[in-house]
């Protein structure tokens, strides 16, 4: 690897699996010094970095990880907001406790995380911010009502914060299609049937590994995208054409 992030400290959520754990792989080869943030403290074995649990929809839990975070790594430079869920349900069969975890996770977890870290950030030279969209905001599919809406508020969210904390932060939003982790797994667990649907409705006729977001969250949080605040990089393989 290159060392494109040599002496970036990043605090990536959600680390233990599919697109998070993919990132803090490719950052810790790319010399970033991690905090690795997830309720699943097993699932973080085997990652470079200070592992550190966390309930992101929880307040005292939030600030209490971040301050562990910022012990360990001596500061925080750049922020990765990957943690989520994944509930697949048609309105009818969507309750509000499954509403409301939703927007727990998926919506005030950033926001919780984000607010946190702000402190650090301002002190940092170059700070990033990379939140984990999805192409269901921009094309929503059915059944994903609560996970649609929660993905839309990010991305406002995240053009909002841009404008908000630049010019000493740069925030952006990543966008993926459908990509072979265990949420994704769990919601079509037959892998035919699967890439039989990526054939019908992806330009690119597959889904993504997690490795290829991860991919475009480090362009995002290295200096190759120094002039690069208020985007949405959209990776969803041909799916939108957004």
């Amino acid at each position: 690897m290159s060392g494109r992030l040599k002496g970036r400290r990043i605090l990536i959520t959600g680390a233990a699996s599919g697109i998070g754990r993919a990132t803090a792989e490719l950052f810790a080869a790319e010399g970033a010094g991690l905090a690795l943030l997830d309720r699943d403290q097993t699932g973080l074995a085997g990652l470079s970095g200070t592992a550190v649990a966390v309930d992101v929809a929880d307040e005292v839990s939030v600030r209490q990880a971040v301050a562990a975070a910022a012990d360990a790594l001596g500061g925080i430079d750049g922020l990765v907001n990957a943690a989520g869920i994944f509930p697949v349900a048609k309105l009818q069969d969507t309750d509000l406790a499954l509403w409301q975890q939703t927007m727990a996770v998926n919506l005030t977890g950033p926001f919780l995380m984000t607010k946190a870290v702000l402190p650090h950030l301002r002190a940092a030279e170059a700070a990033t911010i990379v939140n984990l969209g999805s192409g269901s905001a921009l094309l929503p599919y059915a059944e994903l009502s609560a996970y649609g809406a929660t993905k839309g508020g990010v991305a406002v969210l995240s053009k909002v914060w841009a404008a908000e904390l630049a010019p000493k932060i740069r925030v952006n939003l990543v966008c993926p299609g459908m990509t072979r982790t265990r949420m994704v797994s769990d919601w079509h667990p037959d892998p035919e049937k699967l890439a039989d649907r990526a054939k019908q409705t992806y330009a690119l006729q597959r889904i993504a590994e997690p490795e290829e977001i991860a991919h475009a969250i480090l362009f995002l949080t290295s200096a190759e995208s120094s002039f690069v605040t208020g985007t949405t990089l959209v990776v969803d393989g041909g799916r939108t054409f957004h």
